[in-house]
C-alpha cells in the first residue's frame, strides 16, 4: 500500500501537546508498536508522516487526519491494533485505512465552542453574539506572514450559531479549513478587538468533522 491514513482524536490533557511534540509522540508510538515508518532521504532524514490540519495548542479534535508511509505492507487493522496502546492519554486511534483522497480536497470544518462568562448573563450574551456574527463583514487585525494586517474573517464562516446553557454560551460553526484557513481562536479574538463587552472570559474549541467543498465528509 502506497499511503496509509490514520483518523485519531486529541482531547483532554493531550490538547496541550504542541504540533512538534505530537510529531515526536507519533514517531515514538510507531517505534514501540514495531510499525516501521519510511524515512525521507538526505542528510537529515525524517519519518514520512504528515498531519493534514495541525491543531492549535488548547483545541480539541475528534477528527484529526494523519498520512504515513511504512517500509512494509501491513493490514490496516493490524496497524490500528498495534498503535492502540502506544499513545498517551488523550490521543486515541479511531481508524487506519488506505489514503485515497488528497488532503487539498478538504475545505470545511465543523467546530463547537464553549464561551464562559463569569458575571454576565449568558442568555443576553448569546443573543448579542448571534447579532454580531450576522454582519456581512468582520474585519480584524491579525498576524500574517508579512506582519500585522487586516483581514475579513466573515467569508471564512459558512455557518455560526450561539445558544446559552447555564452560565455558558455554546457555539456551533462551519468554518473554512483551507484557502483561507480560519483558526477558531479568531472567532473569540474578533470579539476582543471589536466588541469587548461581549467577549468571553474564556473560550475553548473542538473540531467535530472535516468536509470537502460539497460538504461531504472527508476521509
Amino acid at each position: 500500500m502506497d499511503k496509509y491514513r490514520m483518523l485519531f482524536s486529541k482531547t483532554g490533557r493531550a490538547v496541550y501537546i504542541s504540533h512538534l511534540d505530537l510529531m515526536r509522540t507519533v514517531t515514538r508510538a510507531f517505534m514501540r508498536a514495531e510499525c516501521r515508518l519510511k524515512y525521507s532521504e538526505g542528510f537529515n532524514p525524517h519519518p514520512n508522516i504528515s498531519i493534514a490540519l495541525p491543531l492549535s495548542v488548547g483545541c480539541e479534535s475528534v477528527c484529526e487526519i494523519m498520512d504515513f508511509k511504512m517500509r512494509e505492507d501491513m493490514p490496516c487493522e493490524e496497524i490500528k491494533k498495534r498503535l492502540a496502546t502506544q499513545f498517551p492519554e488523550g490521543i486515541e486511534v479511531i481508524d487506519v485505512y488506505e489514503a485515497e483522497r488528497k488532503v487539498k480536497e478538504i475545505k470545511w470544518l465543523s467546530i463547537s465552542g464553549v464561551f464562559e462568562y463569569d458575571e454576565r448573563d449568558a442568555a443576553v450574551m448569546a443573543e448579542k453574539l448571534n447579532e454580531f456574527y450576522s454582519a456581512e463583514s468582520i474585519v480584524i487585525t491579525k498576524k500574517t506572514k508579512r506582519g500585522m494586517g487586516e483581514s475579513d474573517i466573515r467569508p471564512a464562516i459558512r455557518e455560526i450559531t450561539f445558544e446559552h446553557s447555564g452560565n455558558n454560551v455554546l457555539m456551533r460553526a462551519i468554518i473554512s479549513a483551507q484557502e483561507p484557513t480560519l483558526n477558531p481562536e479568531l472567532i473569540a479574538d474578533a470579539l476582543r478587538q471589536l466588541a469587548p463587552d461581549i467577549a468571553p472570559d474564556f473560550a475553548k474549541f473542538r473540531r467535530l468533522e472535516i468536509f470537502d467543498e460539497n460538504m461531504q465528509v472527508f476521509r
